[in-house]
């Protein structure tokens, strides 16, 4: 075995340009398949971060049927059992309470269907970024009364401005009209256009007041500490709430589950990202194919010659893969060294895109694009360009596999 080494090591270097090209082009595959997928995945962590942070949190508890069908008396009516088992959970960061109804809005000049959200002001702000995101006026305080913050495309609908004064008409939970005078404090731009355009949010105390809840509420809005803590922690939060004695029972839904349009954006462009990378690593894997082809063509005097002083083609076949598998290793060294240094460089410096800092800092996103190093995207593309490469030396291999040795020796 440790001739068969020294001879495929010797072997890759009879032709030493053709070896380092086909070597330079493995590990430029493996570099740009490192640096790209890591940059994939670092755009993925901060789209999810800023679409939770906004307003979804991780995951959510409501009420059985709630989130299909927005009634108002489908409600949590005993949040704070539902708080005593979230404060006992390691898997739980915080939360946050949350009450929403659809009432109409009116100003002087017009009237507009809005989702009216009573919110806890210092809970809410610890778990999103909607006090960061007011870009005129202020955020709510605790024991604000009669105040309301409203998206700017909402504001622009209605024409009003901070300061400005708005009629509430809508239904409360036991049947009975809410009506109130609210004054405009704040309005934000989240970047989420739905949202700007009929989201209004008051405290909830304002909203236990007009809407009739009595301490209910519709939602408790949860954060983990990290992504990999939701799947335990809805596991454990189902088995705990199931001995809660509601008036309704409360179902808990994850982050996917409440926004799929987000998984499945992001799935549409890592499809189209693999279709990319398929493509060039089909590129090296005919630059492989082609090194072999003429390693084989070369040398196929010499193989007759091995193959008739008794030496087996398995054997040489042998021989071959070893050579591939040398210099796929070496390529594969080069570049996952090389991708690595590059994307910890941008992880740490970030890709600053000229002209968009402002812009993405107003939507409380980052400044610089940063890719996120990991092993999955450190080792899922140089593996795949190993097996393509394996792969591709079967067909030089099995050339040498038909050759005769008579036959082998007259070869030019």
């Amino acid at each position: 075995m440790h001739i068969e080494l020294t001879m495929a090591w010797r072997n890759i270097w009879r032709n030493p340009r053709r070896s380092i090209l086909t070597i330079l082009a493995i590990a430029f595959a493996c570099l740009l398949l490192v640096f790209m997928l890591s940059f994939q995945f670092g755009s993925y962590a901060d789209m999810i971060r800023f679409s939770l942070n906004i307003h979804t949190g991780h995951l959510q508890i409501k009420a059985e049927g709630y989130q299909k069908n927005r009634e108002i008396r489908k409600v949590i009516s005993d949040p704070a059992a539902v708080a005593e088992r979230l404060e006992d959970r390691p898997d739980i960061r915080d939360y946050t309470f949350r009450s929403n109804a659809f009432s109409l809005l009116s100003s002087e000049k017009r009237t507009y269907g809005s989702m009216i959200t009573g919110i806890v002001p210092d809970r809410e702000a610890r778990l999103t970024t909607i006090e960061a995101v007011i870009r005129k006026g202020d955020y709510l305080a605790t024991g604000d009364t009669n105040q309301v913050i409203i998206g700017d495309l909402l504001a622009e609908n209605l024409r009003v401005d901070v300061g400005d004064e708005l009629v509430l008409l809508g239904q409360a939970r036991d049947g009975s009209v809410a009506a109130s005078m609210l004054a405009v404090a704040g309005i934000f731009s989240s970047g989420q256009e739905e949202m700007d355009r009929s989201v209004a949010m008051i405290t909830r105390d304002t909203f236990d007041r007009l809407y009739f809840m009595r301490g209910a509420v519709h939602e408790i809005v949860a954060v983990c500490p990290s992504l990999a803590d939701v799947k335990p922690a809805v596991t454990g939060l189902k088995e705990t709430l199931s001995g809660l004695d509601m008036r309704y029972p409360l179902k808990v839904w994850t982050w996917q589950e409440l926004i799929p349009g987000l998984l499945q954006g992001i799935k549409i462009d890592l499809i189209s990202g693999v279709i990319f990378y398929l493509i060039m690593i089909i590129v090296v894997a005919f630059s492989i194919l082609n090194t072999f082809l003429m390693a084989v063509f070369e040398r196929t005097r010499e193989f007759g010659v091995l193959l008739a002083l008794g030496v087996s083609h398995a054997r040489l076949t042998h021989l071959l893969m070893l050579e591939s598998s040398f210099i796929c290793l070496v390529g594969m060294a080069a570049g996952i060294a090389g991708g690595a240094a590059l994307t910890l460089y941008f992880q740490h410096t970030g890709i600053h895109i000229a002209g968009a800092a402002e812009i993405l800092r107003f939507y409380g996103l980052p400044e610089a694009l940063r890719p996120q190093l990991s092993w999955l995207s450190l080792l899922l593309g140089p593996a795949v360009v190993f097996v393509v490469t394996f792969l591709t030396a079967l067909y030089p291999a099995w050339r040498v596999r038909r050759f005769k040795p008579v036959e082998a020796m007259h070869a030019t």
